[in-house]
Parts: C-alpha cells; sequence; structure tokens
C-alpha cells in the first residue's frame, strides 16, 4: 500500500517528497495592490517548514479584472514579482514543491475594487456581472498564461488553474451560469474550450519540468458531476496536466444526487484510467487515519486545508506519531497566531462558524 511519506513524481520536475499538499487557503493577508505582505509570507513558508511536501499559495488573481477578495495575493503584473520571488526562494530552501494558484472571481469579482462590471460567461443578473465577449475570453486566456510565466520568473516550480467553487473557470464549465451559444458554450466541450486552451498556452510558454495542475470540484456551484468526471477522463487521456486537485468538501461522502449514488463521490475519480496524471482529494482530513485513508483509497496525496489552518506541522505530527488527530475547534485567536496566522486571517477565520472562540 502507498504511503504517505513515500515521494510522489510528477511527469515534470523533481519527485515531492511525500503525500502531502497544502490547499489553496483564502487568508486576506496580502496589500491591497496585491503585492506580498509578511504576514502572507510566515503563514506559507511555517507550512513549508511543517512538511507539506507541495506548499501551493491562496488564490491568487491572474487579472486585475477578476480580483476576488480584499487583501487577495496578485500575480497580474511584473510589481508583484519582488513579493513573488522572495516568496519562492525561501519555499524551494525548504524543500517543498512551490505553486501558485491562478484565480479569477468572474462573476464574483469585486466591482469597488476593479471599477467595472464584473465578467463572467453569460449576463448573471443575480450579481450585475456581464457576459465575456471574444476578444475578452482571448485577454483572460493571455492573462493566465502571462500570470504562469510570471511565476516560473520568480521561481515557483509550478501553477495550479483554479477551476472550482464557482468562480470564473467553473462558471464557464457550468451549464447553469455558461449559456453562451458560440465556441465557449453550449457543449460540454465548448464549456471546457476556456480551460483547454489555457493549459496549452501554459505548457507552450513554460519549461519542461514546470508543473501545471488544475483544481475543480464536482458538485455545487451549478457543477455537474458527469460532466466534471468526463473532463477530468479528458484530462488525464491528453496528460497535459501534472495533476488534478479534487476540492470534495468531504472526500468521504457519498453524492449529493441520487443520480449518482452507485458508488462514493471519490470513487467516480478514482476509478478514472488517470495515466501519468496524479490525483489529490480535499474534504475533512484532520487526522493521520484519515490522511492514509485518502491514499488507501486510491488517491495519490491528500490536500490539507483546515487541519493545515489549525497545525502548520500537520505532516511533521502524522509521521511522529500515525494516530495523530487536529486539536477540535473553536480554538482562541491566540492560539491561531502561534500557528503563524496574521491579524487579517485570524479576522477571517472568526466568518466561519464555530471555528475561532468567541471573546468573552
Amino acid at each position: 500500500m502507498t504511503s504517505l511519506f513515500d515521494p510522489l513524481q510528477f511527469q515534470r520536475g523533481a519527485p515531492l517528497k511525500n503525500r502531502f499538499m497544502l490547499a489553496p487557503l483564502t487568508n486576506l493577508q496580502s496589500h491591497p495592490d496585491g503585492t506580498l505582505s509578511d504576514d502572507e509570507f510566515k503563514w506559507l513558508v511555517k507550512r513549508a517548514e511543517g512538511g507539506f511536501g507541495l506548499t501551493m499559495t491562496c488564490a491568487a488573481s491572474a487579472q486585475f479584472e477578476g480580483y476576488g477578495f480584499p487583501g487577495q495575493l496578485g500575480v497580474y503584473d511584473d510589481k508583484h514579482l519582488p513579493g513573488l520571488t522572495r516568496l519562492a526562494e525561501t519555499l524551494n530552501a525548504r524543500g517543498t514543491h512551490s505553486v501558485v494558484q491562478l484565480h479569477h472571481a468572474g462573476m464574483r469579482a469585486m466591482e469597488s475594487v476593479i471599477g467595472r462590471k464584473p465578467q463572467c460567461p453569460s449576463d448573471d443578473a443575480e450579481t450585475g456581472a456581464v457576459g465575456m465577449t471574444l476578444d475578452e475570453i482571448k485577454h483572460t486566456i493571455d492573462c493566465f498564461v502571462g500570470a504562469a510565466t510570471r511565476s516560473e520568473r520568480a521561481g515557483f516550480k509550478g501553477v495550479e488553474l483554479h477551476g472550482a467553487h464557482g468562480y470564473l473557470l467553473a462558471q464557464f464549465l457550468s451549464p447553469q451560469y455558461n449559456r453562451r451559444e458560440d465556441e465557449y458554450g453550449g457543449s460540454p466541450e465548448n464549456r471546457a474550450r476556456i480551460v483547454l486552451e489555457m493549459i496549452d498556452g501554459i505548457r507552450a510558454e513554460t519549461g519542461p519540468n514546470f508543473t501545471l495542475g488544475i483544481r475543480v470540484s464536482p458538485e455545487r456551484f451549478g457543477q455537474k458531476l458527469d460532466e466534471i468526471a468526463a473532463l477530468a477522463q479528458r484530462l488525464m487521456n491528453e496528460a497535459k496536466l501534472d495533476y488534478i486537485d479534487m476540492s470534495l468538501w468531504d472526500a468521504f461522502k457519498q453524492p449529493q444526487d441520487e443520480e449518482f449514488q452507485s458508488k462514493s463521490l471519490a470513487a467516480w475519480f478514482t476509478e478514472l484510467k488517470r495515466g501519468k496524471v496524479k490525483l489529490g482529494a480535499a474534504g475533512k482530513i484532520f487526522t493521520g487515519a484519515q490522511a492514509k485513508q485518502i491514499v488507501d483509497m486510491g488517491f495519490d496525496f491528500a490536500i490539507i486545508g483546515g487541519g493545515a489552518i489549525l497545525h502548520h506541522d500537520f505532516p511533521n505530527r502524522i509521521a511522529a506519531d500515525a494516530g495523530f488527530a487536529s486539536v477540535r475547534t473553536p480554538v482562541s485567536a491566540d492560539y491561531l497566531r502561534q500557528e503563524g496566522l496574521g491579524e487579517a486571517f485570524v479576522n477571517y477565520m472568526r466568518t466561519w462558524k464555530g471555528f475561532v472562540e468567541e471573546a468573552a
């Protein structure tokens, strides 16, 4: 059986030292112009020091028009390079595989910041977002490719496309939000075109050892599980990616749609013929036993979110004690500060129900 501490070799680049990936966690800690803050630097470096084989940034804005959160890290302009370079060099020195997650919020972009109506596949009455023109789609693809090459120039070992959680790429994949009638809408293949063209563009413009992954979510946000499984199979067949990061919310549950409950949610993806493409899962992994269960279920690596917020050294703790279990929430704000969270991140965690103790 695969061990959590076996090296993991992607198609490209040096092998990961273990099977633990830090989830791309929104933390609101960067400066308003997207440049890296000391708090965000500290948060990520502390996780690399804690033993993660792959350390990924938060969802980083690949295009200014896609800016989605206060304090979002940016990778859309060369002004971001000094901070990105500092971060990449330090992560790499800690022996982790450094990755930037590339993001565009789509209809959820912050109009007050970008100074225009948010962009998305089709006009959206609820948010006031407007459908993108063909030229705007091409420009966004170019922005993602540019952000990937900028990440490589900074010294990162790879990038991941954020195709999950109802942001721009997920909006294109969704038949609910993508009602276009051109080559970027209609059939599942057309709705995936923007993703496929980004993959081709990044592959063409980055080096042979630069890794490329994608995060997808098969449920919620207007996604159809069978379509996401078919897309994952296509991406595995084409082998232009190194890995697929499955955001399952709960990696151990049944599908929410009765139509697909003949097997577990995980099995819809672990049973695919993945070829050279690796597969990981995120969702309620808080113990050594749960992390081991992920690889026993057939995934290649475990993606740790909440557990990594609570324990910067989550992998190292499991290496020392296979029976390790995360501290229970709620925890104090001081506890989170000791784990390397800055004030902006601590305050953001207060919005997660039951995560932070309420002040007396």
